[in-house]
């Protein structure tokens, strides 16, 4: 889990760029969706759907926090290169506190979100993991309605159908069929993940979201090789008896979890209609679930069939709901 720049989690954005952030192509006209956005959505959908799995590769052979900080200070000084690139050293400058906030958010997130879900998944099947964290749009109408905003009927009933889902998906925790221990880190992740999203759109951030999202990477990650030093990660850690495989699943996240499909997820908000994007919440999981069981022949339970079910349901309802509001 992390920001769109990092992962889906997701997939909540962090912090969502709008429509005049974005790159300036044009919205998409007519009923006829052009097949540009199809592939983006693609990619948004497969790609973020997939991330669970390469994290779970990943901690094959990587200790977790040590890895984490690896692909997110990567991701975000190339990302800082291509904004540099793209727009100029200008598109860089930030004030000091759109750099504290960036750095806030980045922590929220990537450290505590994202780290805590790299750290379950030691032990947590990857589908597994995805479902837990599809909840997050549920915590955000909660967060939301403690700031008194009220929410709708359709967005309470949503998160109360996710609520229920999850209660059902931590089953096997309660059972001993999954280490308890790796479900509740997700749940504390996805708690922290929602809190980042929602003080994302509520604090000072830098305007250009690519920008935003690469110092979020940096603080998060560079936060990240803090806590395995801490850990003692690097204590017998030998990068010769890292697999190839683990290897390969840290650049595939770096590549295509933190850099291409938050490029597509952006230049989508900009061009496609809202509710194909906003889709994403609850395909990425179905894709993860999938992915899961096919590669890593993870075991589908019936906690996992039904809980997934009706958290796909409630952020179904949740994000069509909130985007008619």
């Amino acid at each position: 889990m992390t920001s769109p720049a990092a992962d889906p989690a997701a997939s909540a954005p962090t912090p969502t760029p709008t429509a005049t952030d974005a790159p300036a192509l044009g919205p998409a006209t007519g009923r006829r969706i052009p097949a540009a956005v199809w592939v983006a959505l693609g990619i948004v959908y497969v790609v973020w759907g997939s991330t669970y799995l390469g994290i779970r590769v990943v901690v094959e052979s990587l200790p977790p926090f040590l890895s984490a900080g690896m692909r997110f200070v990567a991701a975000g000084v190339i990302l800082l290169g291509v904004v540099a690139w793209r727009q100029g050293p200008a598109a860089l400058k930030v004030t000091r506190r759109q750099l504290a906030s960036a750095a806030l958010v980045g922590l929220l997130l990537l450290l505590c979100g994202n780290g805590l879900v790299v750290l379950a998944e030691t032990s947590v099947p990857s589908g597994l993991a995805a479902l837990l964290i599809a909840v997050v749009p549920a915590w955000v109408v909660v967060l939301k309605a403690c700031s008194g905003e009220r929410p709708s009927a359709g967005g309470l009933a949503g998160v109360l159908l996710g609520l229920a889902g999850l209660a059902v998906l931590m089953l096997p925790g309660l059972s001993g069929e999954v280490q308890a221990g790796g479900v509740v880190l997700v749940v504390l992740g996805t708690l922290a993940w929602s809190t980042g999203s929602f003080a994302s759109s509520r604090i000072e951030m830098p305007a250009n979201p690519f920008t935003a999202s690469a110092y979020e990477m940096i603080a998060g990650g560079l936060a990240g090789f803090g806590v395995a030093l801490l850990r003692g990660e690097h204590h017998g850690f030998d990068p010769s008896a890292v697999t190839g495989r683990s290897w390969a699943a840290l650049a595939y996240l770096i590549v295509f979890g933190s850099l291409i499909a938050f490029t597509a997820y952006a230049w989508l908000l900009h061009t496609a209609p809202l509710s194909l994007v906003a889709a994403y919440a609850y395909v990425n999981p179905v894709v993860a679930v999938a992915l899961g069981a096919l590669i890593l022949s993870e075991t589908l339970t019936w906690p996992i069939v039904l809980g997934g079910a009706i958290v796909v349901a409630g952020v179904c309802l949740i994000v069509s709901t909130e985007r008619r509001r």
